[in-house]
């Protein structure tokens, strides 16, 4: 069964993952958590996607899924869930390029993190989510005034 982790939980896990990797994943990892939340003091943390098969990843939020950390042998993956749609003028986006939806980011060891760049990112994807989220729908059996 797939779990999300409780807010205040997900931050002791995502710790815990960090301190359990103990190189430069785990390094990797903590340095673009505090990126994401130097870009947005309102971010959400959660874990999500635990199984019995997976531990679940670290999922960052505001107004939806700004993005994903997850970590493999060789790199650490961002997956911006609706990066597709994000003007990447640094070009840091190098993977995951094919989807009509998301992008992500492989950073591998000894890659320095372009933290502006990134920074600009998780404010556009944050903005995209909350452009969505503020737009003023109508009530039912209310007209809309044009």
């Amino acid at each position: 069964m797939k779990e999300t982790v409780r807010l205040e939980t997900a931050c002791a896990v995502i710790d815990a993952r960090i301190r359990e990797l103990g190189d430069w994943r785990g390094k990797t990892l903590a340095k673009i958590r505090a990126i994401i939340h130097a870009a947005d003091p309102e971010i959400v943390e959660e874990w999500k996607w635990a199984k019995a098969t997976s531990p679940g990843i670290p999922v960052w939020s505001h107004g939806g899924i700004v993005c994903t950390g997850e970590t493999y042998k060789d790199h650490v993956k961002m997956t911006f869930a609706k990066g597709a749609a994000l003007k990447d003028p640094k070009r840091l986006f190098n993977s995951s390029l094919e989807g009509n939806v998301r992008r992500a980011i492989d950073i591998h060891e000894g890659e320095k993190i372009d933290e502006a760049g990134l920074k600009d990112l998780v404010r556009a994807a944050v903005a995209l989510n909350l452009q969505g989220k503020n737009k003023l729908k109508p009530k039912p059996g209310r007209k809309s005034a044009l």
